[in-house]
């Protein structure tokens, strides 16, 4: 089996925004937003129409995918931001 590589096109870590965290390519919007609002019940749709309309359908995808393979540091940065929310 060969060496994989991992490459995003849409998601990029930038020092100095959201902590260095995953966000999408030219947002300041953070993988873990995405994935949070997904897991509390927005669907795709929702999430393009009423929370990021300025991401497309394929850079939502990506977050996902994104997910996937990073579970365990995106699960961390939403158990954070929750704990950070106000009730």
């Amino acid at each position: 089996m060969g060496a994989t590589s991992e490459t995003w096109r849409y998601i990029i870590r930038s020092e100095g925004v959201r902590s260095g965290n995953p966000i999408v390519e030219s947002t300041r919007v953070a993988v873990h937003d995405v994935i949070g609002l997904l897991q509390n019940g927005e669907t795709i749709d929702t999430l393009k129409a009423n929370c990021f309309p300025q991401l497309t359908r394929s850079q939502i995808y990506e977050c996902l995918a994104y997910y996937e393979d990073h579970r365990g540091e995106i699960d961390l940065l939403i158990a954070r931001q929750m704990a950070l929310a106000p009730e």
